[in-house]
């Protein structure tokens, strides 16, 4: 499987599209970092237009199992955060197949 994009070839593919410095873009994409999980932790939700949003949802707690001895152990309830992909970007990436 191929690598992904990192992040410095990021800043720099968007500071050559911009027309930016290296240094502009990458303070923004801390930036937009630092911001959606202040928001996501404050709101409940950080929504980046044309990509999807980030949620925070509460997972109840349940019974599990032990893989190793096959044991029921007990899962305590806790919050993850969860990305949900917009409609549009899963359509570009995967379009329905007819």
């Amino acid at each position: 499987m191929a690598a992904g994009m990192t992040k410095t070839a990021l800043v720099r593919h968007l500071a050559e599209k911009l027309e930016l410095t290296n240094k502009q873009v990458a303070g923004f994409l801390d930036m937009l970092a630092e911001t959606a999980v202040k928001e996501t932790k404050k709101v409940g939700v950080f929504v980046i237009p044309g990509l999807g949003r980030l949620v925070k949802a509460e997972r109840k707690a349940r019974m599990g199992r032990n893989p190793q001895t096959g044991e029921a152990i007990k899962i305590k309830a806790k919050t993850v955060v969860k990305f949900r992909v917009a409609k549009a970007a899963k359509d570009a990436i995967a379009p329905v197949r007819k």
